[in-house]
C-alpha cells in the first residue's frame, strides 16, 4: 500500500473546507452540473445539509472538524477507486479516507455519473 509523502496528512487536516468548496463548485459547474447536485453529495456523505453547510463555510472549520462533526454515511465504505492516486478503500487513515471519499464523489459527479450511482443506491 502505497503512503502519502510525512506531513500530508497534517496538512490536509488543517485545510479549511471553505478554501476548497469553491474548487468543488467550479469543477462540476465546469462540466455541467449543478451546485444543488454537489449539496446532495455532500449530504449524502456527511450528512450536512445547506444551513449546516453554510454555516461550516462561514466558520472556516477545517477538514478535521468538518469530518469529526459529521454522520458519516454508512455506505460510505462502498466507494471504491483511485482518487489523487491512491485508492480509497485502502487508505488506513481515517480522516484522509473521509476527505478523498468526498473528492472521488465530487469526480463522480463531475464526469457525468449518475446521481443513483453516486450516491449508492443500488449497491
Amino acid at each position: 500500500m502505497k503512503k502519502p509523502p510525512p506531513g500530508t496528512e497534517e496538512r490536509i487536516a488543517k485545510v479549511t473546507f471553505a478554501s476548497v468548496y469553491p474548487f468543488y463548485v467550479a469543477k462540476v459547474e465546469k462540466k455541467g452540473r449543478t451546485k444543488k447536485e454537489l449539496h446532495e453529495i455532500i449530504k449524502w456523505l456527511t450528512g450536512y445539509d445547506e444551513k449546516k453547510l453554510k454555516s461550516l463555510i462561514d466558520d472556516e472549520v477545517n477538514f478535521e472538524a468538518f469530518f469529526k462533526k459529521c454522520k458519516l454515511n454508512p455506505n460510505a465504505h462502498l466507494i471504491k477507486g483511485v482518487i489523487c492516486g491512491y485508492r480509497v478503500e485502502e487508505l488506513e487513515n481515517p480522516l484522509i479516507q473521509k476527505v478523498r471519499y468526498l473528492d472521488k464523489l465530487v469526480d463522480e459527479l463531475a464526469k457525468g455519473r449518475k446521481m443513483e450511482k453516486i450516491l449508492r443506491v443500488d449497491e
